[in-house]
């Protein structure tokens, strides 16, 4: 529901490749595509619960749904940036866009949890390779005078689509039906196509090959961890076959390790896991990622299920933690840059542990103006105040000429952070959602606990 951290670095990291004359038709194109995967990921979400009973499927089922979308998109995110950079960013776009579509009109047909749960693992194969490109695309096609302007209206337009899609999707879903959802993705493509007919194309083949067996040791490592902990939510942890498969992900987890470690050109290099800060900022954006996509992908359940919102009244109801964080973002750069990110990411981060908190106390048909809307605002105000921060900490902890690999890779841990902490927070949601909300409670606050100790570099804490 809000822009990946380090989205800047992907641009910063990339060489400016001269100005092109479509310049307007590729900044629009860049942010259509990136809208439809932001509105496509919040709208989706509400749509869950009502798709849940359309289709009779059980949580553990539907949590596939976006489980499915997730697991390809965080495996793959590096590897479609790599393509991208080797055979043509605009032609990665492209087909990215075009496998996103084409997967998004099967999840409107489907009529049964096979077909959908499928063409939401094509539909995360094609974000993967769209979602780098929209990025690089700006930092080849615009030179430096320009690129400061294009990043700014990239960024705004991109927020205002993520506050939004909630509102879109709950809306869509009550008047229409949740499969409008997918369908909406269609008129942006041809949108964006017709945009890209003037783009000029962009590539660096010196990069490198692509280290596709790095992509299917992560893919295999996260979807049998991911199934591990869906699995639980329905025989318990005390089936052997869970942590059987557990085990087998680890297994492969570490074979990913091994791989990356001795491989010609990796898609995560082990190397820069040595600075301690970049490992810092790191494992904070997983902690903290995992307790925010966790815990507002039950939101939704909660409030369509149990508290019986409408569906847009839900999609509404966490507007108000996406504008503050949007406010907040910018005031809090500026901060980490005359006082370095450690102050402010500890303080953000337990501040959202605070907003977590507020929403385990909410009963069975409270007053949204008292329960909900203030642990939303508390929430938003604590997130805000670490994104911006986050990002100066991961791209200040290595040198320049790297800010493209690690805001990469910190994009990649955050997406692989969301698809566990669902996973894993599902087996809380069974009891309430009280339960899910003081686990990622906790998690926040291990975030803050990791900063305050971890991000001790002179250029982060002064």
């Amino acid at each position: 529901m809000i822009r990946d951290p380090c989205s800047d670095g992907v641009i910063r990291g990339t060489r400016p490749a001269g100005v092109a004359q479509a310049q307007r038709a590729l900044l629009g194109a860049t942010i259509l595509g990136s809208s439809m995967v932001f509105i496509d990921g919040s709208a989706v979400n509400l749509a869950l619960p009502l798709l849940q009973r359309d289709l009779h499927t059980t949580l553990a089922q539907t949590q596939w749904i976006f489980e499915a979308y997730a697991l390809l998109f965080s495996a793959l995110l590096l590897v479609g940036g790599a393509l991208g950079d080797r055979y043509g960013r605009r032609r990665i776009f492209a087909c990215g866009t075009l496998v996103f579509t084409l997967a998004s009109l099967a999840c409107a047909v489907s009529t049964t949890l096979p077909m959908l749960v499928a063409a939401r693992a094509v539909q995360g194969v094609g974000a993967a390779l769209l979602a780098p490109g929209s990025l690089a695309l700006i930092g080849a096609n615009f030179d430096a005078s320009a690129r400061g302007r294009a990043i700014g209206l990239w960024s705004a337009t991109t927020a205002v689509t993520s506050a939004l899609g909630p509102v879109i999707g709950g809306v869509i879903v009550q008047l229409l039906s949740w499969r409008w959802v997918f369908a909406l993705n269609v008129p942006l493509a041809v949108a964006v196509f017709l945009l890209l007919r003037t783009v000029e194309e962009s590539r660096e083949p010196a990069r490198g090959s692509v280290d596709w067996l790095g992509a299917l040791l992560a893919t295999l490592a996260l979807g049998l961890l991911t199934f591990a902990a869906l699995d639980a939510q329905g025989v318990g942890w005390s089936s052997a076959r869970v942590w059987i498969v557990a085990a087998a992900g680890l297994h492969m987890l570490a074979l990913f390790l091994l791989r990356e470690r001795g491989a010609r050109a990796p898609m995560m290099p082990l190397d820069i896991f040595a600075n301690s800060t970049f490992r810092g900022t790191n494992e904070a954006t997983f902690l903290l990622y995992a307790a925010l996509s966790g815990a507002l992908y039950f939101v939704p359940f909660e409030l369509i299920d149990r508290q019986h919102y409408s569906a847009a009244a839900a999609g509404a109801a966490l507007v108000p933690m996406i504008a503050l964080m949007a406010l907040i973002a910018r005031p809090a750069g500026a901060l980490a840059d005359r006082h370095g990110a450690r102050i402010p990411l500890t303080a953000g981060a337990a501040i959202a542990a605070l907003g977590y908190l507020l929403f385990t106390q909410p009963g069975i048909g409270a007053d949204y103006w008292t329960t909900f809307f203030p642990a939303a605002c508390v929430l938003g105000l604590g997130m805000g105040i670490v994104v911006a921060p986050l990002t100066a900490a991961v791209l200040g902890a290595l040198p320049a000429e790297r800010a493209g690999v690690a805001s990469g890779i910190n994009n990649a841990v955050a997406r692989a952070a969301g698809l566990l902490g669902i996973a894993v927070l599902g087996i809380g949601y069974a009891s309430s959602i009280s339960v899910v909300m003081l686990a990622a409670a906790l998690l926040a606050l291990a975030a803050a606990i990791v900063s305050w100790t971890l991000l001790r570099a002179p250029s982060l804490s002064a």
